[in-house]
């Protein structure tokens, strides 16, 4: 009985420990698109932001990772409502693999992604698919407006950009694959799902995405 009572405290604890792991990395989340955002004239271009379907976060990617192959980053997914106007509760994903790692610099890297239209959607609303190869992608340009955007910004489906050391910039990564991260979704849910359902479903975002979901609405809401 007693050992039953240790194991159940243990495993409470644990469960606790992820939870509140997923809340902090939240709000880092959070503060990592405000501060990318308030950057002038270096951050996401305004009207992209205004047309992009989806949006990913993957705040202090480690540049290691990538080099030893045996790790990944981690954020955070949301798209549009249903009519345009504000943002899904957020998803999860995870960042494997590609040779982007060696381009970024730095020990640590923010990175975001802009998914320009439905068959982007598609593609990472499944379960697994790579840049490049299943979805076309494209350095994402830099400034409030986008008149000097290149062919490939304007006809890629997924754009992105990377922040390491205080500069940010458009950064290609193709060859890195994306996944829906299972775990990070059970502790914000509470139960399985997927990212699919989440952000289709008209899911209640949790407490610890409130700041992510007011910078979001705050700088792109479609109003």
């Amino acid at each position: 009985m007693k050992r039953n009572l240790i194991f159940l405290t243990l495993a409470g604890a644990t469960l606790l420990s992820a939870a509140s792991d997923v809340d902090k990395r939240l709000g880092v989340a959070a503060d990592t698109f405000k501060e990318v955002m308030a950057i002038s004239d270096k951050s996401i271009p305004q009207d992209l932001l205004a047309k992009a379907d989806c949006i990913v976060v993957v705040p202090g990617l480690k540049k290691g990772a990538f080099i030893v192959g045996a790790k990944y980053g981690k954020g955070f997914l949301s798209c549009r409502k249903a009519g345009g106007t504000g943002w899904s509760a957020p998803g999860a994903v995870r960042v494997e693999g590609g040779s982007f790692g060696f381009q970024i610099g730095g020990s640590e890297t923010d990175v975001f992604m802009l998914v320009m239209n439905k068959r982007g959607v598609e593609r990472m609303l499944s379960s697994k698919f790579t840049l490049g190869g299943d979805a076309s992608v494209a350095a994402g340009p830099v400034g409030r407006s986008t008149q000097a955007e290149t062919d490939a910004a304007m006809t890629a489906e997924i754009l992105t950009w990377s922040r390491s050391r205080g500069l940010f910039a458009g950064i290609s990564l193709s060859g890195a694959t994306l996944r829906e991260d299972d775990e990070w979704i059970s502790d914000m849910y509470g139960h399985k799902m997927t990212n699919k359902e989440i952000v289709e479903g008209n899911t209640k975002p949790p407490a610890a995405a409130a700041a992510l979901m007011t910078e979001l609405n705050r700088y792109s809401a479609r109003k």
